[in-house]
């Protein structure tokens, strides 16, 4: 019992020391500790909170790697309505804005004026200090419970730091993708052969409703905060409560500044229509709020908006130029992706020579020719887009743009899959940017991390005729790479051994650098976890594949289509003879009973209250098997929602026991 007491004591400690030193580092930008001992403290926690799971502290810094599952998120009703914000566009309109509220109020106003953040906005509710409750805006007067996904976000505190808060407070603000994270998934996306996003707001808005909290944190959002609501309200000021939740702990963006009149309103806002490129996050906007909370509520609101605040929104940025070409890209996956080429302009602070057109569809809408004046678009986009054309501009000799029937590099027949609108080489062994595509995804960080070899290095070894797919990789020979131009000793040896050494990386990783299209990294760990070897996921009928948590009917068929091609079952039984990892680590759990043993179980469909994962390692640790098809010797079918009706049909016909989750659960209780 002793023991215990301290141990109570030490995960109360450490709670505490690395919640501080959080708040240090990512508020103050101070580290105390080095990366290592900060590390060993989070591992320690762990271990503690492991042993001792009703011992862990509300606020544990732990909670932010995330791991809750969520079926549904509850709504919740907003104990202060979170109403959107009239828009304006022009100056004049903000001079009558200032105009009503003076007329209102008195000409003694003070303005608050901050950048409006192209995110999500977000309600987050704290009691005796403590974060309880985080909640999306919805329809202004209730929205969704995403407090696990929130958990993660490490700009919101778990807990208040410091004294002199409220027992019961709500603090508003924005959850963004910051710039770089956006750009790395969108690289990521493009090398599992997803449609890429098409900006980090929309970007933000789907990581926030994702059912499995871990993927939330792994995308690493922000949240600047700029809203603070209490009743009593402590603060006269919105600026005295900005400054207070900053040193509360909160992240609040040091862009706000207050201003005395509406002139300077407008100086500010002409002053960041240029500065806010510099930011790393995306916005469109300022928002002016008048300062003091009494005039506030002196204003009151309309029944859609408050009266004393107002978004002014810049234009788009655009430019005009001149579409010299289109550059059809293939890439790893077959795709091909027109690039409009284009007379270099100026916009939002860069020269842009290069923008999207996506599609032959989108070619079609916008009637693009050579030789077309166009308009370029940055807004909250990343990547300029050509949205119209100037026809007045137009000249006879404009030539139409007829997209292409064979692989610019190839030369290969496209081919354009139903309901999709790109186009496809399918010479995935003959297409050299498919082929060399391939070989770099294979490669690279996430998945087999061959630091030894670089983009340079595959086109050398595929241009030699020594590489034409990655098993191809651990056929190389010492004899054969030493003659190649700049392979020295030293080089062949580092490759070789990067090789050697990426036969240890884990079996989710290998998973990914197959290629699979719309596999990307987490959707390959989500496999592994309910297929530990290539064999069962190679085996695994649609209903099994889309009954596994965030894989639905596309990424189903890809895999599907994937393994019935004899050429890819061929490369993955050189991979095997190869030694690199296509099984997972054995996990097994502990024994807890034998009340199931000589039982055989299949799952099927999604469960409310334990993951598929959870529900196998229930099975096994009670003494029973878990099988991946029905058949005549088969005990209970374990049934969830969107179970495949074809495996439901079959165990009925069989007459075998059918089990709902709270059956199944009453079994081992």
């Amino acid at each position: 019992m002793a023991i215990e007491k301290d141990q109570a004591l030490e995960i109360k400690e450490l709670t505490h020391r690395i919640n501080y030193l959080n708040y240090q580092y990512y508020q103050n930008s101070v580290s105390e500790v080095s990366d290592y001992e900060f590390d060993q403290m989070l591992k320690r926690l762990q271990e503690l909170e492991e042993l001792h799971p009703e011992l862990r502290q509300p606020n544990s810094p732990t909670q932010r790697v995330g791991g809750t599952i969520t079926k549904s998120f509850k709504t919740v009703e907003h104990k202060y309505p979170m109403l959107s914000l009239g828009n304006t566009y022009s100056a004049e309109e903000l001079r009558e804005f200032d105009a009503r509220v003076r007329k209102s109020v008195g000409d003694e106003v003070e303005y608050v004026c901050e950048q409006k953040f192209d995110g999500v906005a977000i309600s987050l509710t704290y009691e005796n200090g403590q974060f309880i409750q985080g909640a999306t805006r919805g329809d202004g007067m209730r929205g969704d419970d995403i407090t696990a996904n929130v958990r993660t976000i490490r700009d919101v505190p778990l807990q208040a730091h410091g004294q002199g808060f409220p027992d019961l407070f709500e603090v508003r603000g924005e959850v963004f993708m910051p710039l770089p994270v956006f750009e790395q998934l969108n690289i990521d996306r493009e090398e599992a052969g997803e449609q890429l996003l098409a900006n980090p707001r929309n970007a933000a808005s789907g990581t926030l409703k994702q059912q499995d909290s871990s993927i939330v944190a792994h995308r690493k959002l922000g949240c600047f905060s700029y809203g603070f609501y209490c009743i009593p309200n402590p603060f006269e000021t919105h600026s005295e409560s900005l400054q207070a939740i900053q040193k509360w702990g909160f992240k609040v963006s040091d862009t706000w500044r207050k201003c005395n009149s509406i002139e300077e309103v407008l100086a500010y806002i002409n002053e960041w229509e240029e500065r806010r490129f510099e930011l790393p996050i995306a916005t469109d906007g300022v928002v002016v709020k008048v300062n003091s909370y009494a005039l506030q509520e002196e204003l009151g609101f309309t029944s859609k908006s408050p009266r004393w605040a107002i978004a002014y929104k810049y234009a788009a940025m655009s430019a005009v130029t001149i579409l010299k070409g289109i550059q059809y890209q293939v890439g790893r996956t077959g795709a091909v992706t027109p690039v409009a080429l284009l007379e270099p302009v100026q916009l939002a602070g860069t020269v842009v020579k290069r923008a999207s057109v996506h599609n032959a569809n989108e070619i079609k809408r916008l009637d693009l020719r050579l030789g077309d004046t166009v308009f370029v678009e940055k807004g909250g986009e990343i990547i300029p887009k050509i949205t119209g054309v100037d026809f007045s501009e137009r000249k006879a000799d404009s030539i139409a743009i007829l997209y292409p029937e064979n692989c610019p590099a190839c030369g290969t027949t496209l081919v354009r899959v139903e309901g999709e609108a790109n186009h496809y080489c399918p010479n995935e062994k003959g297409c050299p940017p498919q082929i060399m595509g391939k070989l770099e995804h294979f490669i690279s960080r996430k998945a087999l991390y061959i630091d030894s070899i670089g983009p340079k290095t595959v086109e050398q070894l595929f241009s030699s005729k020594l590489v034409n797919d990655v098993a191809d990789l651990y056929d190389l020979k010492y004899e054969q790479l030493i003659g190649l131009d700049r392979m020295g000793e030293k080089t062949v040896n580092n490759i070789l051994e990067g090789l050697q050494k990426s036969k240890e990386i884990p079996f989710d990783r290998v998973l990914f650098g197959l290629g699979i299209r719309f596999v990307g990294s987490t959707v390959a760990k989500k496999l592994v976890e309910q297929f530990p070897d290539i064999e069962a996921l190679k085996g695994a009928t649609y209903e099994e594949l889309v009954a596994v948590n965030e894989i639905g009917d596309r990424i189903a068929n890809s895999i599907l289509e994937y393994f019935r091609n004899p050429e890819h079952i061929l490369l993955v039984e050189r991979l095997k003879q190869a030694g690199l990892q296509l099984k997972a680590e054995n996990n097994a759990p502990e024994i807890e009973s034998d009340r199931l043993e000589g039982k055989t179980f299949v799952i099927s469909g999604v469960f409310q209250s334990v993951s598929r994962d959870e529900l196998q390692q229930l099975i096994i640790s009670h003494g029973g098997k878990v099988v991946s098809s029905i058949s005549a010797k088969l005990a209970y079918l374990v049934a969830g929602d969107k179970m495949g009706p074809s495996k439901l049909e079959k165990a009925t016909k069989l007459g075998i026991t059918i089990l709902s989750e709270d059956q199944f659960l009453e079994m081992i209780r």
